[in-house]
């Protein structure tokens, strides 16, 4: 077996160590629930990190969207270089789901672009689950949502061997059933082509590709290469190729399977038919009649998943199998940012439901379409009770959910830097403006920056630019920006191209911005989600990365979050004013290189860029204005790629590509 092996140049510090060692013990001893509790900038994930070397089991760590998976990836990435780390999340860059909406007779069809990149790296999570004992995926909460089930996938695979006997065409015929597509022009995942006596072959989860070279029947030699430059990397005994898709199945399930669909058809078309709904009954027979066809010629239909409970044998109600699944028994959970993940999982099932239901009830759907689900809530829960060995529960806020599952709840206060939590202050709205004006004026002097937090998009781009009208240099930010854009915005603000920031909720988690000494907060007072307990809790700590970190709170009352809110802070201050005091501590501000936000590894970044941008451009003749806007519109998507892994560097060079063509062509 493999051992997992944190490679870090840092040791546990601050409170760190006595983390990791009882919630490691707590994991070892059979606790099924535990809660980390970690302020910013206590080193959380490091402590993660060190859990799972200490405890050394497979393990799944659930983020509440792609954009803190993809943060968290890079850190395993970097702490387990010699072990699996994978990355699992939702491979649409744009989903629009199938729905029906009877009040206006409108029926919209599923519309979706899948992210090539994204998608291969669900398929080498799942090869990594099925191969390997050395397994950490980073994963969003679509990994409650059906897959095909691990053994059934596992099936399919198909083995090569140097030295055995292979009908060439029939290892075609097998490649094309397993969603392969030939490409004789180029290799790329999930493709293969034939070449004089060889066939090469790009596995779907893999960027290499492998080259069987065979003597009649024989196979000779077995040679991984990577498919742009044609470097062969090493010689291979045997190669194992797993299907090109999640839903691909034996032809004798699918068979099985057309006979099950046939029948519910009949009998739903019955009942539809009964209810005088016969334009329904006639819309579903067309609509299924079609689907089957596909699936007898090719094996797959469009929206096969709404097919997935009879094609893999489920019964009604029954749970689909997910991507926890595949992991062994008795593997390591954690939750990261539990307070906001656990609420989005149990969300996901009902809207799922509902739009099913109606595309059912007005004959888009077979009833066996609302088994095509993510997990219920108690479904989850229950794969944590039997099938995980521990569940920790990370969050600087975790909810009383959590904390009265856990048996041991694990607090991290301490900062190794000795940074304390930022001094809180409440002042009325009366005069907010000229107040905020004298404190960004501070923050200015001492060439530090500020942060002002308000309700809405609106009051965001109004409040900029009263603000820019009075002489200073400030820039809104909010979801409605691009997310480029955004990352150059913070970018810019650590930089001091400008000196104040204004936002909502986009703040609150998942972002280091240490030149940050002062936070406004608009409306503290008032009752919702923004200004909840754990929302102030988690914008304070926006501050938490500077030594005169300082938040104000205008409102007119102090409201319960309020105060619970200030309390907990001083309560954490204390302890970490302590701690200093024990040890000698000054705390100073974080110390981070600007570029860290945007990618690690810079100038290979640009690099990868560069090389993708020539790669794209040799496919299209630019001195044509059809291809060039055909390429233009395959860098734009190749940017948002990037962008979706944060890989900023490299969507920055592609969007100078891109503005270099428009150039031109102007």
């Amino acid at each position: 077996m493999r051992t997992f092996e944190v490679v870090s140049p840092f040791a546990p510090a601050g409170d760190q160590a006595e983390a990791i060692a009882a919630l490691s013990q707590g994991i070892k001893a059979g606790d099924r629930f535990q809660t980390l509790q970690g302020v910013t900038g206590s080193g959380k994930t490091f402590t993660m990190a060190k859990i799972i070397e200490a405890v050394q089991i497979p393990t799944l760590i659930i983020s509440h969207n792609k954009t803190l998976a993809a943060q968290l990836y890079r850190e395993f990435k970097d702490f387990f270089p010699r072990n699996a780390v994978e990355y699992f999340v939702s491979y649409y860059d744009y989903y629009r789901p199938e729905a029906y909406i009877a009040a206006r007779d409108m029926y919209i069809e599923k519309d979706a672009s899948i992210n090539e990149e994204i998608e291969r790296m669900r398929l080498s999570t799942v090869r990594s689950l099925l191969e390997r004992d050395d397994v950490i995926v980073v994963a969003s909460v679509s990994c409650i949502y059906g897959l095909v089930s691990p053994h059934i996938y596992k099936s399919l695979a198909y083995t090569i061997a140097c030295g055995t006997n292979v009908d060439e065409d029939a290892l075609v015929k097998q490649l094309v059933l397993l969603q392969y597509e030939r490409n004789d022009a180029s290799v790329t995942p999930g493709t293969f082509r034939r070449v004089g006596d060889s066939l090469e072959i790009c596995p779907a989860s893999e960027e290499e590709a492998y080259k069987i070279e065979f003597e009649w029947d024989t196979v000779t030699r077995i040679r991984r290469y990577h498919p742009i430059s044609y470097q062969y990397l090493e010689e291979l005994d045997r190669a194992v190729i797993y299907p090109a898709k999640q839903f691909v199945l034996p032809q004798t399930m699918i068979k099985g399977a057309i006979d099950t669909i046939r029948e519910e058809l009949h009998d739903r078309s019955a009942v539809l038919m009964e209810s005088g709904k016969n334009l329904e009954a006639e819309r579903l027979k067309t609509i299924v009649h079609c689907d089957l066809s596909m699936l007898e010629e090719c094996g797959y239909c469009s929206g096969i998943e709404n097919y997935s409970a009879p094609l893999s044998g489920r019964l009604a109600g029954e749970p689909p199998a997910t991507l926890l699944d595949y992991f062994p028994q008795n593997h390591l959970t954690f939750i990261d940012e539990s307070h906001v993940s656990l609420p989005q999982i149990g969300a996901m099932y009902a809207g799922d439901h509902a739009r099913k239901q109606s595309l059912i009830e007005y004959g888009f759907r077979l009833p066996s379409a609302l088994d095509n689900r993510p997990l219920r809530f108690e479904e989850f829960e229950q794969h944590l009770k039997e099938r995980s060995k521990a569940t920790v529960f990370v969050s600087a806020t975790p909810r009383t959910t959590e904390i009265a599952q856990s048996t041991r709840v694990v607090q991290q206060l301490i900062r190794p830097t000795g940074l304390v939590d930022p001094l809180v202050l409440v002042r009325p709205c009366e005069g907010l403006m000229e107040d905020i004006y004298a404190e960004v004026l501070k923050r200015i002097a001492a060439k530090e920056r500020s942060l002002i937090l308000t309700l809405t998009k609106k009051m965001a781009e109004d409040l900029t630019e009263y603000l820019g009208e009075m002489g200073l240099n400030v820039r809104y930010i909010h979801s409605d920006v691009a997310t480029i854009e955004r990352v150059e915005i913070l970018t810019q603000l650590r930089q001091g191209v400008f000196d104040i920031l204004v936002g909502i909720n986009l703040l609150r988690e998942g972002i280091d911005l240490p030149e940050v000494s002062f936070i406004a907060i608009l409306d503290a007072d008032k009752v919702g989600f923004l200004r909840s307990l754990t929302s102030l809790i988690q914008i304070i700590g926006r501050a938490a990365r500077n030594a005169a970190g300082t938040v104000i709170m205008y409102a007119d009352r102090v409201s319960d979050a309020m105060r619970e809110a200030i309390a907990e802070t001083n309560r954490r201050r204390a302890i970490q004013i302590a701690y200093n005091e024990r040890h000698g501590i000054k705390p100073t501000t974080v110390k981070k290189a600007v570029n860290d936000m945007l990618v690690r590894h810079s100038e290979q970044a640009k690099q990868q860029a560069q090389s993708d941008i020539q790669r794209m451009t040799r496919t299209y003749n630019t001195d044509k204005p059809s291809e060039r806007r055909q390429l233009i519109r395959a860098l734009e998507e190749e940017m948002r790629i990037h962008a979706e892994h944060l890989e900023f560097e490299q969507a920055a060079a592609i969007r100078d590509a891109i503005r270099a063509l428009q150039t031109e062509r102007t």
